[in-house]
């Protein structure tokens, strides 16, 4: 179950996969559900203030009796209780009863106040005082990005972001600008064209290469992930699950497999894309002449 960990640009590394919090909600579910994801092996445990069971994956991880170095920790400023971000980071460490967090992220631009580079420098200097090893951000466009780093005096280390084959081409620029600055992406909800949108172009190259490799598509998915250099963010209550996306890892994709899943992703868009046009053109929204363009051009 080979995943690996993935360098930062300041020094520290990162885990290849983590156990997101995100649906679990509090109380005693999302304690036994980061406790079951740490006894099957994952060491990175994502969550944030907005999940609000922080102080839940806190409680799971220390009675795992695993060391504080044996777990990254990430957790993300979310505005939560309009708290600002020196707060909120305090606020976190006594959630989780641990005295640094590996990689804190601000969780959305708009939650970027006053302004960017304002609230990265509020980051900068929370990774100066040793509260988190590594910053970063989550959902962060090119735009965005470049405002931020046109100011910081420290580069993100992370970008967690949605990523999964059927946005993968409009995420193109932001990975081409991330890999620019050394910036490693994560990603959420990679399996939405599994779990949310079955039946589209994916599921055919998706259930051929996992027949092949006598894999499960989830697994297959994650290896797709992992070939573009990015980490997975992800969740399940059943533990057969999390071993199988933990054994993802060992996954080894063709060149031609790649090949396969981009493409198909590429045809969903565009036929995603095209459905949209033409529902517009149907109540008069967009001209016949923007439709016949997209219809050449794709």
């Amino acid at each position: 179950m080979t995943w690996g960990s993935i360098s930062l640009n300041d020094g520290h590394s990162i885990p290849g996969i983590a156990f997101g919090t995100w649906t679990l909600g509090n109380g005693q579910n999302p304690i036994d559900q980061v406790d079951q994801a740490l006894s099957v092996g994952f060491n990175h445990i994502d969550t944030a203030q907005s999940y609000r069971n922080e102080e839940e994956a806190g409680k799971a991880f220390r009675e795992s009796g695993l060391a504080r170095s044996d777990v990254f920790i990430t957790t993300k400023y979310s505005g939560l209780n309009g708290l600002d971000i020196e707060t909120s980071i305090q606020n976190s460490l006594k959630n989780l009863g641990v005295s640094y967090v590996d990689l804190y992220l601000i969780h959305h631009p708009r939650l970027a106040v006053p302004d960017i580079p304002i609230a990265w420098a509020k980051m900068e200097a929370i990774k100066a005082a040793g509260l988190a090893k590594s910053i970063g951000v989550s959902n962060f466009g090119v735009d965005e990005l470049n405002t931020l780093l046109a100011s910081a005096k420290v580069k993100p280390a992370a970008n967690q972001i949605l990523f999964h084959p059927y946005v993968y081409a409009k995420q193109i620029p932001t990975l081409e600008l991330a890999a620019e600055h050394g910036i490693v992406i994560e990603a959420y909800s990679s399996l939405i064209p599994i779990t949310r949108q079955p039946g589209g172009p994916l599921d055919e190259p998706l259930n051929a290469i996992a027949k092949r490799l006598d894999a499960t598509a989830d697994q297959v998915m994650f290896a797709w992930v992992k070939a573009k250099g990015v980490v997975v963010v992800t969740t399940s209550s059943k533990k057969s699950r999390l071993e199988g996306y933990l054994a993802a890892g060992d996954i080894k994709l063709t060149n031609e497999d790649i090949a396969a899943i981009d493409a198909a992703g590429t045809r969903a868009g565009r036929q995603t894309a095209g459905s949209v046009l033409r529902r517009l053109a149907i109540v008069g929204l967009v001209g016949a002449a923007a439709l016949r363009i997209y219809t050449y051009l794709f």
